[in-house]
C-alpha cells in the first residue's frame, strides 16, 4: 500500500483522494415502484456513469465500486445471472469511453468463479486501460475482505515461508503488499447509499481510518448532488488519526 493510517499520519485534503463505495439498493429501488429487482441494477448503471464522471472533475483519484460480494452468491439465480450479464455488457460498451477518458480499470476478488468468457473480457479491459493514469476505477467483483486478508496471508507465506518459523517479523510492511487493493492508498471516503449502516465485509484492512458516510438514497438515484453533498461532508470532517484536537 501507498501508505499506512496506523503508521503514519497521511497526506489529505478537502477531496478525497480515494473514494469507496458501496452501490445499494438497487432492489428495493425497483420493489418500490412495483419493477422486478433486476430493474434496479439496470438503471443502476447510469448511477456509476455519473459518479465515475463527476469523481474525475472533483479531482478524485482513486475510485473503489463494491459490486458483487462473495456473499451474493445467495441471491436469487435470476438476479445474479442478471448481474453477470450487466457485467459483460459494461466491460463490451463502457471500455472504450473509459480508455478516451483517461480512466485505468481494475478489477479486484475471487474471479476465479466467473464464466472464462467474463474473465477474458476483464484481462482485455485491464490492459486496453492500463497506461492511464487520470482516475484509478476499481471495481470489486466476487470480492470480501475476510478472503482479501487469508488470500494476502496465504500469498506471503507461500513466498516467505521462514514467517513460520520467525512470525516476529512479519509487520504491515511486509504484509500489505499482498493486499488486492496495495497499488492504491487507504480510502479517504466511505459512501453507502440505500440506508444501511454498515460495511459488509467491504476492505476490511483498508478502513481502518476512513471517513464512514451513509445516506438513505437508493443507488439508481444518486447523482452528482448527492455525490458533492458527500464530499461537502468530507471536507468537514476533523480526520486526527489518533491525535487530539488540539494538535491539528
Amino acid at each position: 500500500m501507498l501508505f499506512s493510517s496506523t503508521q503514519t499520519i497521511p497526506d489529505y485534503s478537502a477531496v478525497p483522494r480515494h473514494l469507496a463505495i458501496i452501490m445499494d439498493g438497487n432492489g428495493r429501488w425497483a420493489t418500490r415502484r412495483m419493477l422486478p429487482r433486476t430493474a434496479g441494477h439496470v438503471r443502476g448503471v447510469q448511477s456509476v456513469r455519473r459518479v465515475v464522471e463527476g469523481c474525475g472533475k472533483a479531482g478524485v483519484k482513486y475510485l473503489t465500486l463494491f459490486a458483487f460480494s462473495s456473499e451474493n452468491w445467495r441471491r436469487p439465480e435470476e438476479e445474479v445471472s442478471l448481474l453477470m450479464r450487466l457485467f459483460v455488457q459494461a466491460l463490451e460498451k463502457e471500455v472504450h469511453k473509459l480508455e478516451q477518458q483517461g480512466v485505468r480499470l481494475r478489477v479486484v476478488g475471487d474471479l476465479s468463479r466467473f464464466d472464462p468468457n467474463l474473465r477474458e473480457l476483464i484481462h482485455q479491459a485491464e490492459q486496453k486501460t492500463a497506461h492511464n493514469d487520470a482516475l484509478h476505477l476499481t471495481v470489486a467483483a466476487n470480492y470480501g475482505g475476510r478472503w482479501d486478508i487469508l488470500q494476502a496471508t496465504q500469498q506471503l507465506l507461500k513466498n516467505q515461508p521462514q514467517l513460520c518459523q520467525n512470525p516476529s517479523q512479519l509487520d504491515e510492511a511486509a504484509f500489505s503488499p499482498y493486499l488486492s487493493m496495495a497499488f492504491a492508498p487507504e480510502p479517504d471516503l466511505f459512501i453507502r447509499t440505500g440506508g444501511e449502516q454498515r460495511i459488509s465485509n467491504f476492505l476490511i484492512w483498508q478502513l481502518a481510518y476512513t471517513e464512514l458516510y451513509f445516506t438513505d438514497v437508493y443507488w439508481p438515484d444518486f447523482g452528482l448532488k448527492h455525490l458533492q453533498e458527500a464530499f461537502d461532508w468530507y471536507s468537514k470532517r476533523e480526520r486526527r488519526f489518533g491525535r487530539t484536537s488540539a494538535q491539528l
